[in-house]
């Protein structure tokens, strides 16, 4: 009989690559992470791995039972969720893992909509940037993550991930208030070709954005800070330093100063939100009802800015 949470510890090992990967994003050490592969390869009567020092590969055998980790946990997810449908009332837990934006204008919402029709449901929140929040849905920290599209996520068709679409943004440019194109209607990217830029850190999904952005305007921008925060990214733009492109609804509400915010000419980069929860477990009732409620608080995000116009502070 093979252990489905030895299973699992297998598929961390096929999606992160290393022992130690694994392990970290399993909360384990890598004696424990080693010492239940070992046990799998024990139940399954042939070895899953080949060790070259450190480093680990899956053999044949080990790619094969890892293919099927990820039926096996989804249809655990379902016979959890076939479990829960039986339960009596909306009652329990349900974790998000989101990054600020959303947890401003579709999470916090979405929990305040949910404490009226559902008071018996808790809906905790982790922050998480865009890139990490998937990592902790994979390996069962959270019920639902909140991300967007980036290079390196799972794809929509990813046999272990459901996508709900929530909301689209497109970005816009953020300007010294005395920079020369401050007072444009709206700005070109390869106008901005020879400033300083200020961008989120490698890693950051939106930082990926901006670089394929400015690529495909025909420039690499020369970016000389750097932060995940748009507040600061806002501030230093102000300070006159340089320039960047943000989320639009990364600064709704803040009063910019010595800043302006001015849209892309053309098509913009976007930004497209999503949920995503472990194929299987939409049919749990309470993480269905939350991820109704999120869906409704993006509706009408939209609907109260339906134009996508900038901030006016800015």
């Amino acid at each position: 009989m093979i252990d489905p949470r030895r299973l699992r510890v297998l598929r961390a090992l096929a999606d992160h690559g290393t022992v130690t990967a694994a392990a970290r994003a399993l909360y384990l050490t890598p004696s424990a992470v080693s010492q239940q592969l070992t046990a799998l390869e024990s139940e399954v009567g042939q070895p899953l791995l080949e060790r070259r020092g450190r480093a680990v590969r899956l053999t044949a055998a080990g790619e094969i039972l890892a293919s099927h980790a990820s039926a096996v946990l989804a249809q655990l997810e379902r016979a959890e969720a076939d479990l829960a449908a039986c339960a009596s009332g909306a009652v329990g837990r349900v974790t998000v893992a989101s990054f600020a934006t959303a947890i401003t204008m579709v999470v916090a919402p979405a929990i305040a909509a949910l404490r009226e029709r559902a008071p018996k449901v808790e809906v905790l929140v982790r922050d998480a940037e865009g890139h990490a929040s998937l990592p902790l849905l994979l390996a069962g920290e959270v019920d639902l993550a909140i991300a967007m599209d980036y290079r390196g996520a799972p794809r929509a068709d990813d046999e272990r991930v459901l996508r709900a679409p929530l909301y689209a943004e497109p970005f816009d440019a953020v300007l010294p208030a005395d920079h020369r194109l401050a007072g444009a209607p709206e700005v070109a990217l390869p106008d901005l070709a020879g400033e300083p830029w200020i961008t989120p850190w490698p890693g950051n999904p939106v930082q990926d954005v901006v670089l394929l952005a400015c690529e495909n305007a025909g420039f690499a921008p020369r970016v000389t800070h750097s932060s995940d925060d748009f507040r600061a990214i806002a501030a230093l733009a102000a300070a006159g330093v340089g320039v960047a492109l943000v989320p639009r609804s990364a600064l709704r509400g803040v009063a910019l100063r010595r800043a302006v915010m001015r849209p892309v000419a053309g098509r913009p980069p976007t930004r497209r939100v999503f949920a995503a929860m472990r194929r299987g477990s939409e049919r749990h009732p309470l993480i269905g009802l939350t991820l109704d409620a999120l869906k409704d608080a993006a509706e009408e995000l939209h609907a109260t800015d339906p134009n996508g116009s900038p901030d006016p502070n800015g």
